[in-house]
């Protein structure tokens, strides 16, 4: 069976004691194995980056660039052989796994910039002939650890910025899912990077920990769950390391009354099915604002739902997959019952879901729940899975608290044609990332992509101009040239401008 190894100093490695499969979700079935690391694994990589960094770090910016836009033509012309990976070890739809794909090559084309966004800033005579400007230097060795559900997009939100400001980089991707994110590593390569500079190591707990405690390792950036989020925050820092840890969510969609109930219903069905809900800005809670507008959106939503197409990754007419591990089915599915259990209504249930031909595969189809309250289990929990609970309340109020209350922070939005509800609703909600009749109020690349509370422990976002922070240290000179026919007295007191 095909074996998925690791990638240092510019090599694959496929020798090794260890190793899980590796499933193809919608057939039930194992499709390779993957190599796990331990920590002589990652010791080698760090050392193999260590010794790349300092002439990576002196490498101009235009010629880091240059390798980036050779390496967006890569991923570019690779299109098809990427998404069919994504495709068959997480179980994404061919369309969803492309559009995962255009934006994780946005945050390349804006690693391209990086020439413009390390030139930091310049300010003459702040004293009697004394000029003053910041640098931005490179941390050294950084590494990334990220999930199964974005194995490309992900990591390029990492690796390509951190490499781009002189960095070199040690990755730990998802053990689920991992042969696109090896692909797309190795691609480097062939756009001219230098052995050393980027790396990755397949692995489990052992690796991650090995990765928080490497003396060498200057940074970590993560994106997970809250509870391993908080655990990669906590030993990072008490290591001595930058981190940003992004964790879990539970995003919500306000109907307001006067909302186009016909765009509510197409963007709840695309933002809380799509990738079968295994996404950390999916909208798993629509909050309807009057019971007149909850009755009518789910008649629509059981209508439509009734209509969704799920299948296999190959064929784009399907809506979504499967989720990911047979594991996670069951979890998804003890959620459902959960909730019907504390009190909800079961709409729609797709616990039964079977696909022709592909009936052992890890699928739960599109799941509606109503008359959910703050108090159940599965409203509390991110059920990372195709199911949208409703929620009823009486006024915009009542649903802005709801959804501040809750412990997550990452993504919202509000459907309504009433500008002064929405400029309100934006100004007040303690969340990182809104949308106004935007379902999915993802950021671009040149934006920065983060939540609030314990959606993100650290203090900066990912990618965009957080993204160029975070993988940087700032020094700030201050110089002058004295005149050799002036000569100044001792100084004891505190300089003044």
């Amino acid at each position: 069976m095909q074996k998925v190894g690791h990638y240092i100093n510019g090599q694959v490695i496929t020798d090794g004691e260890r190793s899980q499969p590796v499933y193809n979700p919608a057939k039930g079935i194992i499709s390779r194995e993957v190599l796990l690391g331990n920590t002589k694994t990652i010791d080698q990589a760090v050392a193999a980056a260590k010794v790349a960094f300092p002439t990576w770090s002196k490498t101009t910016p235009i010629q880091r660039a240059r390798i980036m836009f050779k390496y967006k033509e890569l991923l570019e012309h690779h299109a098809d052989e990427i998404c069919h990976l994504i495709g068959e070890e997480h179980g994404k739809i061919v369309h969803d796994a492309r559009g995962e794909l255009q934006r994780a090559i946005e945050n390349v084309e804006f690693a391209c910039g990086i020439p413009e966004l390390l030139k930091g800033e310049h300010s003459r005579n702040v004293g009697s002939e004394i000029d003053s400007w910041s640098q931005f230097h490179p941390l050294g060795v950084v590494a990334g650890i990220t999930p199964f559900n974005f194995p490309v997009m992900v990591p390029l939100w990492m690796f390509p910025l951190a490499i781009a400001c002189g960095n070199t980089f040690v990755l730990k991707p998802s053990e689920r899912d991992p042969s696109a994110t090896l692909f797309v590593v190795e691609l480097m390569k062939k756009a001219g990077l230098p052995d050393g500079v980027l790396n990755l190591v397949n692995g489990s707990k052992e690796t991650v920990d090995a990765l928080l405690e490497h003396r060498d390792v200057e940074a970590i950036s993560f994106v997970g769950s809250t509870p391993i989020a908080e655990y990669i925050y906590s030993k990072a820092t008490a290591h001595g390391k930058r981190c940003q840890a992004l964790g879990g969510a539970k995003n919500h969609a306000i109907v307001m009354p006067d909302a186009d109930l016909d765009n509510v219903v197409n963007s709840l069905l695309g933002a809380a099915f799509g990738s079968s809900g295994e996404r950390c800005m999916a909208l798993s809670v629509a909050v309807a604002v009057g019971d007149e507008i909850a009755d009518k959106m789910i008649a629509q939503l059981s209508a439509a739902i009734e209509k969704l197409k799920v299948g296999a990754y190959h064929d784009a007419s399907n809506d979504f997959g499967p989720v990911i591990t047979a594991e996670h089915k069951d979890k998804v599915i003890a959620h459902i019952r959960s909730c019907v259990e504390q009190g909800a209504t079961l709409v729609v249930d797709g616990t039964d879901t079977k696909p022709e031909g592909y009936e052992n595969g890890f699928f739960v189809g599109a799941t509606l729940l109503d008359h959910v309250t703050k108090d159940m289990d599965s409203y509390k929990a991110e059920i990372f899975g195709p199911v949208l609970q409703v929620i009823r309340v009486s006024s915009m109020e009542e649903a802005m608290e709801l959804i501040n209350q809750h412990e997550y922070g990452n993504g919202t939005c509000i459907y309504t044609r009433d500008g002064e509800a929405a400029r309100y609703f934006s100004d007040n909600i303690k969340v990182g990332m809104v949308g106004i009749n935007i379902p999915l109020p993802v950021p671009v690349a040149y934006q920065s992509f983060g939540g609030w509370k314990r959606s993100l422990f650290g203090d900066l976002f990912m990618y965009g101009s957080d993204g160029v922070r975070f993988f940087t240290r700032r020094k700030t000179i201050t110089q002058r040239w004295p005149s050799a026919s002036v000569r100044e007295g001792v100084q004891f007191s505190m300089p003044t401008l």
